[in-house]
């Protein structure tokens, strides 16, 4: 079965963010390894939740991820669920803005041992906000480490922290990860708060690269060679085997010292979620295609940043956007985007260097090393140099 929603995990390093996607799903969160030499990269780490509807001896629903919980006296499948997660604290709140057309949900993360808000958890509400994700539940984890009145204390402090925002009204678990501790709680959360989107499956499909790789082995016979298999989260549409896609801007080369980049077309031989191959791909979790690409196209990352799909939009090397500064608590940003100054973009799961060509009030000329295949609905994320490394400066979307 394919995931049928993603879930985006917010929250500081040290709240129990990657405990939670464990106890949840039983794995840590797999990510890949490509860095960006400029010092960002947009990783997203996926691991698949299946969610099961139980029914104890007292008639009593519940909801659990294991199939053979000793409490259950009846359970069936309710739905799988991809939980994404992105290390680090610039990198996930690149990430969360560039990646927001493929999350329906949050889970953000505060731990009950510290006073809220701390100055990270100000920057990852404002993240939210930003990106438009509307869908949030609040867990309040480690409350097995604080007594009774600390966490009700907490949870108060919680609740003045979100009034006023788009958040306000979002439900608030306590739990344990580590110890498992109302993990059932948090799961009727989701289920509640978190329906599966009404997806628009006419709409030409638009998938996210972030993994390519080659599977063959040193030695394999060229008659038993594996095509480049890409692997990504669909934005809209349906991918389906035998479907011929583009893949923009495509791959890298370089010709008398000038570096281009060359669109691909190719036909999709197989598809697969998990260990488990599918027919045809909707938006949900992470699918992997195996493509007739030459599979050295596909190697080490190489295709990661590219969109995948039918009737993409135009590949850029020159934007105009409108960019909205985001209010940081942790860095100061002396000034606002100043003319030749570089910038790191992020759109989607690719990041590029650009230099701001021109400032007309919210609007900036940006001029792209690495050509951006997106359209007025992409979110944008700005990095600009502060406190010597690249920090979000702010958001942008295309005039």
């Amino acid at each position: 079965m394919q995931p049928e929603l993603n879930i985006g995990t917010i929250g500081h390093v040290d709240h129990g963010k990657t405990t939670l996607t464990q106890a949840l799903s039983g794995k840590w969160a797999d990510t890949h390894s490509e860095e960006l030499k400029r010092g960002i990269t947009i990783k997203l780490g996926y691991a698949d939740v299946m969610v099961y509807k139980a029914t104890d001896a007292a008639g009593k629903t519940f909801y659990t991820t294991n199939e053979k919980d000793a409490k259950a006296k009846k359970i069936e499948p309710a739905r799988k669920i991809s939980l994404i997660d992105a290390p680090g604290h610039e990198t996930l709140m690149a990430t969360v803005i560039a990646a927001s057309s493929i999350m329906d949900g949050a889970l953000f993360v505060i731990a009950a041992n510290e006073d809220c808000p701390q100055p990270q958890t100000i920057e990852h509400l404002t993240i939210l906000e930003a990106s438009g994700i509307k869908n949030v539940i609040i867990v309040q984890n480690k409350v097995d480490l604080v007594s009774k009145e600390k966490a009700l204390t907490h949870y108060k402090q919680i609740k003045q922290f979100l009034k006023g925002t788009s958040i306000e009204e979002a439900p608030i678990i306590p739990i344990a990860a580590n110890v498992g501790v109302n993990l059932d709680s948090l799961l009727q959360a989701i289920q509640e708060h978190i329906q599966t989107p009404k997806r628009d499956e006419k709409k030409p499909p638009k998938l996210l690269v972030a993994r390519s790789f080659d599977v063959n082995k040193p030695g394999t016979p060229i008659d038993k060679l594996k095509g480049g298999i890409l692997g990504g989260s669909l934005v809209h549409g349906v991918l389906k085997i035998g479907d011929e896609i583009s893949i923009l801007p495509g791959a890298y080369r370089k010709k008398k010292n000038k570096d281009y980049y060359e669109p691909l077309k190719t036909k999709i031989i197989g598809l697969a979620t998990g260990s488990e191959k599918l027919t045809e791909a909707k938006p949900g979790g992470l699918i992997a295609i195996l493509t007739e690409l030459d599979p050295a196209l596909a190697h080490s990352d190489f295709l990661v940043g590219n969109v995948a799909g039918k009737n993409l939009p135009e590949t850029l090397t020159e934007i105009t956007v409108e960019v909205t500064p985001l209010k940081r608590t942790m860095h100061n940003f002396k000034d606002a985007l100043k003319q030749n100054e570089p910038v790191i973009l992020g759109a989607g799961t690719t990041t590029t260097v650009g230099f701001v060509e021109s400032i007309k009030k919210k609007n900036a000329k940006i001029m792209l090393k690495k050509p951006l295949c997106i359209d007025g609905t992409d979110q944008i994320a700005i990095l600009k140099k502060a406190d010597n490394g690249w920090r979000l400066y702010g958001t942008a979307k295309l005039t």
